[in-house]
């Protein structure tokens, strides 16, 4: 407990000292928004558009934090977050939230790609759930019926990618130029889970609940490989794995604390206890990536061949995942396990001039800085998210 105490309050200062405050100086427009970019040579980018997801995490960092911390200025921003969202990317006319708009607000990008549902939802029920607003609660509602509507395959179970603006199908639903082109995902439906997990702490509604624990079903039974236990990626209509042979590292650590977390809401004794096996399963297939220096890399490629870059988020989700472990598994060498990933960060990703952490380290040891610092992905939600599961952990343990 004195080692995970300690560490918890090393990341409590880490994200009210480092993190956020990169956020609250420098990302702050002047005219009640965030800039859409800051490059990894820490240079601002203030005509650079503004991505849906960058304000949703931005809007669930700064309420998690409030919620955990109580420091107004947190709530400024959750707020100014908040109203930025609803102002400038909620579709009016069809509903959900457009993908990407310019620097002044004006639609740019407004496709439908149902993981930006999932994380305004995301950021919109955790703003509810650390002021008790009611907007708030009301629209992440909507967009939980929105996503119910446009995303669920009634036919074959499971959540799609993406639509047009009206929610007419579309050609190209892939998330990013990384992913394939195929119409369900793991991510989307991990960041479908991961939303619908907290609305439901804040709106325990009948139907959010069988939503949930379908999902809960669809990683178990689908998703997740009965061999090698790690996620698969990409999947056709009918649930046949397009990807196989490639493991994302950081995704699987991520899943098993949030499909236990899930569980855990849900509050079934028999399904917690089934998560629970699978879960440590999904973390042991993820950590086959853990290396001898603390950190985690990214991929295992198709051919057989890893990709050994170490990503910001793949870290910060390490550290999540091995906490969990020590905490609701009881696997004590985890706790040495995070507290190693964690001296990695501290001493490789953390950009101790500029503020904030680096994109990633390359495998040949060098920084990373053709990548952003803040943008459209690099938000602060992973690495905040980490520090703050660090102080619940040690506050569900004192308990």
């Amino acid at each position: 407990m004195e080692r995970l105490d300690r560490l918890a309050a090393e990341l409590e200062r880490h994200l009210q000292e480092v993190i956020l405050p990169f956020w609250t100086d420098r990302m702050q427009d002047g005219r009640g928004g965030f800039h859409g970019r800051i490059t990894g040579e820490n240079n601002l980018d203030a005509a650079a558009p503004r991505g849906a997801i960058l304000y949703s995490r931005i809007l669930w960092t700064f309420s998690a934090a409030y919620r955990a911390l109580g420091r107004p200025e947190y709530l400024e921003c959750a707020t100014r977050a908040k109203e930025w969202l609803l102002g400038h990317f909620y579709d009016e006319q069809y509903g959900g939230v457009y993908w990407e708009v310019t620097a002044d607000g004006t639609p740019l990008d407004t496709r439908k790609q149902f993981y930006a549902l999932g994380f305004a939802l995301y950021g919109l029920s955790e703003y509810h759930r650390a002021t008790g607003d009611r907007e708030a609660l009301e629209q992440a509602v909507r967009l939980f019926e929105t996503i119910e509507r446009h995303a669920f395959d009634n036919a074959r179970n499971g959540y799609i990618e993406a639509a047009a603006r009206d929610w007419s199908p579309i050609e190209d639903m892939r998330l990013s130029d990384k992913d394939d082109n195929t119409p369900k995902t793991m991510n989307t439906h991990l960041h479908i889970l991961e939303p619908y997990t907290n609305l439901y702490r804040v709106w325990p509604d009948a139907r959010l609940r069988e939503r949930l624990e379908n999902l809960v079903g669809i990683f178990l039974d689908r998703i997740e490989s009965p061999v090698t236990h790690h996620l698969g990626l990409f999947f056709d209509n009918d649930w046949h794995e397009t990807s196989r042979n490639v493991y994302s590292y950081g995704h699987d650590i991520e899943a098993s604390w949030l499909l236990l977390e899930a569980a855990q809401a849900i509050g079934e004794d028999e399904l917690t206890e089934r998560v629970k096996r699978h879960s440590r399963r999904i973390a042991d297939a993820a950590l086959e990536g853990y290396q001898s220096d603390g950190s985690l890399i990214y991929e295992h490629r198709a051919d057989g061949s890893l990709d050994r870059e170490r990503h910001w988020w793949v870290q910060a989700e390490c550290v999540v995942g091995l906490m969990w472990l020590y905490t609701y598994h009881g696997i004590g060498e985890a706790l040495a396990q995070a507290e190693k990933t964690w001296e990695y960060i501290r001493t490789h990703l953390v950009d101790t001039a500029g503020g904030e952490w680096f994109w990633s380290i390359r495998e040949d040891g060098s920084v990373n800085r053709t990548d952003d610092k803040a943008g459209f992905w690099k938000c602060p939600y992973h690495n905040s998210r980490m520090c703050l599961e660090a102080m619940a952990c040690a506050g569900h343990l004192k308990k």
